[in-house]
Formats: C-alpha cells, sequence, structure tokens
C-alpha cells in the first residue's frame, strides 16, 4: 500500500521548523498533504485561507506535497482523503505526553491510521509560531525561523493593526 501522510496542524505562520520537517517528510512519502486546521479556538492571527496561500508559497518547490485547510475531526479528515499515515513533530520532550495522548486517540477513532513523529534540525528546534508572531509583533528580526513570504505577511499584519 502507497503511504499517504498528512502533516497536520495550525500553521499560524509556517515556520522554519515545519518547513524543514515537510521537506524530509516528503522524501519518505508518496504524497504528504500538509492539513491546516481551521482551529477557530486558537484564534488564529492568519485566516484559514491566508494560512493555506504561504504554506503553498513556501513548499512550492516540492512536487508531492499538497496543502489543504481543513475543519472536521483530523483523522475523519486523514480517512475521506486517503491518507494511512499522521505525521507530527515533536520539538522537546515537554511536545511528547500531549503528542502521545493524540496518537492514542486518533488509533483508538482510526485504528489504520499510523501516526510518526519527527523531530526538526537542531537549529529549528525551538522555534514556534507563537514565538515567532510575539517576536514580530514586537518588531524583532524574525528572518531566520521564517520564509521571506512569511516575514513579509507577518509585517503586513502587524502594521495594519492600530
Amino acid at each position: 500500500m502507497p503511504a499517504v501522510a498528512i502533516y497536520p496542524g495550525t500553521f499560524d505562520p509556517i515556520t522554519n521548523g515545519h518547513a524543514d520537517l515537510i521537506e524530509r517528510g516528503a522524501r519518505m512519502f508518496e504524497r504528504l498533504i500538509v492539513s491546516i486546521a481551521a482551529s477557530p479556538n486558537k484564534q488564529p492571527l492568519f485566516s484559514l485561507e491566508e494560512r493555506v496561500a504561504l504554506v503553498n508559497e513556501v513548499v512550492s518547490h516540492l512536487p508531492h506535497v499538497e496543502v489543504r485547510g481543513f475543519d472536521i475531526l483530523l483523522v475523519n479528515f486523514a480517512k475521506n482523503i486517503g491518507a494511512n499515515v499522521i505525521m507530527r513533530g515533536l520539538r522537546a520532550v515537554s511536545d511528547f505526553e500531549f503528542e502521545f495522548q493524540l496518537a492514542s486517540m486518533n488509533r483508538r477513532l482510526h485504528p489504520q491510521i499510523e501516526s510518526i513523529f519527527m523531530t526538526p534540525a537542531e537549529q529549528y528546534g525551538f522555534i514556534s509560531s507563537s514565538l515567532v508572531r510575539e517576536v514580530a509583533k514586537l518588531g524583532g528580526n524574525i528572518g531566520p525561523f521564517v520564509h521571506p513570504k512569511v516575514e513579509a505577511a507577518l509585517a503586513a499584519k502587524f502594521s495594519a493593526r492600530p
């Protein structure tokens, strides 16, 4: 069976750590679908459409990578698009407990879908979308942490705010 994986997240915004995992995942799977959760409860800075567009910009050079938004239960989304693997990133040991719970629940809900965990390259292990947003909001240099298109989108968001 060909391995089709999804890499789910909010990606608000996509960081170089996310991009690192996407590039490495694209080499592992026949298809990798970056699955962007609507996540209205998180009150994302970027709309779902904006996040999909930004991720598409960052991964456009990867031929077997697709980007899709979703607003349903993750395992149902995976099943609907024919994915049999959920790829998740772990930055630190502190991420593991939550991710372990998610993987266990997902396995319980849909046993045919496997979860795998990947760690980002060492230079990206500390980067998170929330930290990038905070640094950008306060006028710091986020260039080393995000794609130039993401940097420009964050600058535009924060310059438009009162």
